[in-house]
This record gives C-alpha cells, structure tokens and sequence, in this order.
C-alpha cells in the first residue's frame, strides 16, 4: 500500500508500491521500539565461546609406504612406544618383524621422518593471528614418541591420543577450562574423546573450514557485526537477484530499528511513507493515514496492500505490519477481521512458502513477532500457537536473515534457538558481516530483494537478543 509518490531504483526500476504501506507500517513503531529491538549493552569480550586452542600441527614423511605406516602407526606396540614403554629399537625390532621388513629399514625411515617433522605454516599463520587479535592461548599436542619430543622440546605426557588420561594430562598441566578450549585433529576418534572431556572440537578437513570455524569460537560477532555496520555507514543499498541495486526506504527502516542508530541509514525523502513516523509526524497525520488505511478494506474486511481499489491484493506480511501500525497507535479494534484472518494463517501454517511480497516462512514470523511485541492482546491470542510454529523451523535450512529473523521471532516468546543461532555464528564473514539474504519481493516478477546491511544488522540484533535471553534464563535458574 503506497502514496503516489514510489520509490525508484538507480536503473529507474520502479519499486512495488506495497513497500510504502510495509514502510509506513514498520516507521510507525520506530518511535517506540518494542523490546525485541531495543539497542542493549554490547557484548563483552569474555562472551566469546573460547579461550584456548589445542592443535596438533605435526606433518610426517616416510619412506615405508603409507599403508604399512598406517598399519604400524596403529599397532598395539606403537602405542606403548609413544607412551615411553617401549624404546626405539624395540619398536622398531616388533615392526620389522610384523611387516617383514629389515630392521635397520624401519628404523631409517622414522629417522627421516623425525628430521622432517614441521609445522604447516598456513594454520601457524591462522593461529598467529587469531592469538593476536582475540588474546587467547595457544598449545600444541600431538602423539609424538619420547624421542620425538625432545626433537620439539616437549614434556611426554606417558599417554597417547585418544586415551582420556592424555587429555586429562593437558587440561591438568595447563589448568585450563575444557568449556573454553576448543581442540582440533584430522582424527575423528582424537575430537570424540576432547568432546567428552567438554572441550569443543573440530574435525581438520580443510584449512578454510577449520580457519572459518576458529574464528567463528574466537571472534565477538556482535562486535565485529557492528564494526561492519559502521564501517559501511549509508552505504547499504537493497539489491535484486538481478543484480540491480535498489534505492528504497524499506531497508533503511528496518536497519533503524534493528540497531537503534540513525547515522548508519540513508533515507530518501519522499511520500510519506518516508522517515520515522514518530519523528516526522503527529498523532493527527498518524490517524489520517489510519482512516486512509481503513478504506480499502475488501469485502471480507482485510486491509488490502494498496491504495488503489483497481488493484486488489492481500499479502498476511502487510496486514501483520499494518495491525503493528494500528495496535501501537490504540487503534487495533477496528481491524478485527484482519487480525481474524492473521490468526488462520498462522494456524493453518499458509505462510511456509512466503508469502506473494514476501521471501521464505521466517519472514512471515519475524514480522509477526513484531506485532507481539507491542500488543498485549495478540500475544494473548497468538502467544502460545506462534511459539509452536516457530519452534517448528529450528534447525530448518535457511540464509542468514532467515536465521536471523527466526532467532529473533523465538527470542519474544522466550525461546533460545541454540541450533541456528550456532549456524548463524559460522556464517559470518571475515570482515564482521553476513551474507545477504532475500526478505521481500516483486510480486508479478517474483524478483527478490535483499540488504547485505540489512541482514547484518539483524544477525546482530538476534545474537545479542539470544545471549540476553540465555543469561536471562540461566539466572532464573538458579
């Protein structure tokens, strides 16, 4: 639902007029934010999920082909060798003799390999710079044999991985936190026993996933989000899977209410549509534009998306937004069928394809979560089924602003969403922000819109909203 004045693109692409009645609707409660977007204290920096990195950087060469090496890596007698049972040439004198081998053969091979051990310089360099910028503690472990570790100057613990007693040698020489500490290894069965000690673990499959995963546990994301954000200050235009860049109100709102700071957002000056509606408007102008609201009503008594009668359309996201804009302004009875109507939707789980402005079911349920934020009534109503339905996407597959906006829906109804809110976590990118994801839509040409800036800044909104809530709940335990 939009005034005569629209919006247009930079390629002169005209924006669907509903985004002006999504617009107004959204401004209207930014005067008053309801406390699922109220801007809290930042993080602070021991909320981070780790403090220390266990790894085992140990590269080894050998002559004796791979799989006769696997074979004596794995034996019985090995294992008493790296736990300082067995000297070098008693291992060596039971593997020759297990594999047919030459004694003098065995033993020339793991010299060499001894003399080749090194560090892969690309996790080192990973390492280095996750230590100096985030100050955590770094150690290093690894099932090297006694000799072995004279070579790399360390302390033999009498144990190997994956036996509980080399870890519980670790956790107990260095005193640190097994629920700070994450520990990384190429073997599957090493990361499983970490993980029953409570350390987080992480399988080494490639350095890029490990890489994005550490920084993942060592970074602040709220932080590094808002780095981002301001960083990129009125520079965050919406963009269609057309590539056209977009230059529209809609967006810029909804960034203003996820962070609470005007000097991040660029508004373009039109229609009254534009701005916060608190802000630019009076309680008259607001009851104007609810009475103009109030006359395209269809003949079941839904809230159409435009103006313009010629153009009948309903869409549930615009009539949520539209209640929101009603109920925050005292105005909410005379919408009775709408809201009627909301609730079927709901009920009947219509929305789980998006809807014919909108993208994926999340959206329909982030908006909805707005409503039962400002009214008492609708989270009387709809509480208890909106918390069933949303519980009902956890773990879904989705793009950030779909976890985005489903984190922050769970967080009004006092539901931690720890599935995608770890999901979320591992999508952020190197320089604070997340990848965008699509929120709305050309109907007709089901053209998508989305906001990197827009996406960022509710990822930070929910992950800060999560931890509040966790906290929250945490202390009522107790």
């Amino acid at each position: 639902m939009g005034s005569s004045a629209e919006h247009s693109s930079s390629a002169s692409m005209e924006v669907s007029p509903s985004f002006s009645t999504l617009s107004s609707a959204a401004a209207s409660s930014l005067g008053t934010p309801p406390p699922l977007q109220a801007k809290s204290p930042p993080y602070a920096a021991h909320d981070r999920q780790i403090d220390n990195v266990i790894f085992d950087l140990a590269n080894t060469d050998t002559s004796i082909p791979p799989q006769t090496l696997h074979s004596i890596l794995r034996s019985s007698y090995w294992f008493e060798y790296e736990k300082g049972n067995l000297s070098e040439e008693e291992v060596y004198t039971l593997a020759a003799a297990a594999f047919s081998l030459d004694v003098s053969e065995v033993g020339a091979a793991f010299r060499a390999a001894r003399d080749s051990i090194q560090s892969d310089p690309s996790m080192v360099t990973l390492l280095h710079e996750l230590k100096e910028n985030n100050d955590i503690q770094l150690f290093a472990m690894s099932n090297i044999s006694a000799p072995d570790w004279e070579v790399l100057r360390h302390k033999g613990t009498r144990e190997r991985k994956p036996n509980l007693g080399y870890f519980r040698h670790v956790l107990g020489s260095t005193g640190i936190d097994p629920r700070r500490t994450v520990f990384v290894d190429d073997k599957l069965e090493n990361v499983v026993t970490a993980r029953s000690l409570g350390l987080k673990g992480i399988v080494f499959t490639s350095f890029d996933e490990v890489a994005r995963e550490l920084r993942t546990l060592v970074r602040d994301p709220v932080a590094d989000g808002e780095r981002y954000l301001r960083h990129h200050a009125k520079q965050m235009k919406s963009v269609t899977n057309t590539g056209v860049m977009l230059e529209e109100n809609y967006a810029q709102l909804l960034i203003l209410e996820a962070t609470g700071d005007l000097s991040l957002v660029d508004y373009i000056k039109k229609a009254w549509s534009s701005g916060r509606v608190s802000d630019h408007f009076s309680p008259e102008v607001k009851n104007d534009i609810m009475n103009e609201i109030l006359t395209v009503k269809n003949e079941d008594g839904i809230i159409q998306t435009y103006f313009d009668i010629k153009r009948p359309r309903i869409d549930p996201i615009v009539c949520v937004n539209v209640l929101t804009f009603f109920y925050t302004n005292g105005r909410g009875s005379e919408l009775r069928e709408t809201f009627d109507w909301i609730y079927e939707v709901l009920k009947n789980r219509a929305y789980t394809k998006g809807t014919l402005y909108y993208y994926g079911p999340d959206t329909f349920l982030y908006f909805l979560s707005r409503f039962l934020s400002v009214s008492i009534y609708a989270r009387r109503r709809l509480g208890q089924l909106f918390a069933k339905r949303v519980a009902e996407h956890f773990g879904a597959e989705g793009d950030a602003l779909a976890l985005a906006v489903r984190i922050h829906a769970a967080t009004v109804v006092d539901l931690c969403d720890t599935r995608d809110y770890e999901q979320l976590g591992k999508m952020q990118d190197a320089d604070g922000s997340w990848p965008m994801g699509w929120i709305y839509k050309y109907g007709a040409e089901d053209v998508l819109i989305g906001n990197k800036g827009l996406t960022t800044a509710l990822a930070v909104s929910a992950m800060r909203n999560y931890k509040e809530l966790e906290l929250r709940l945490t202390r009522a335990q107790w």
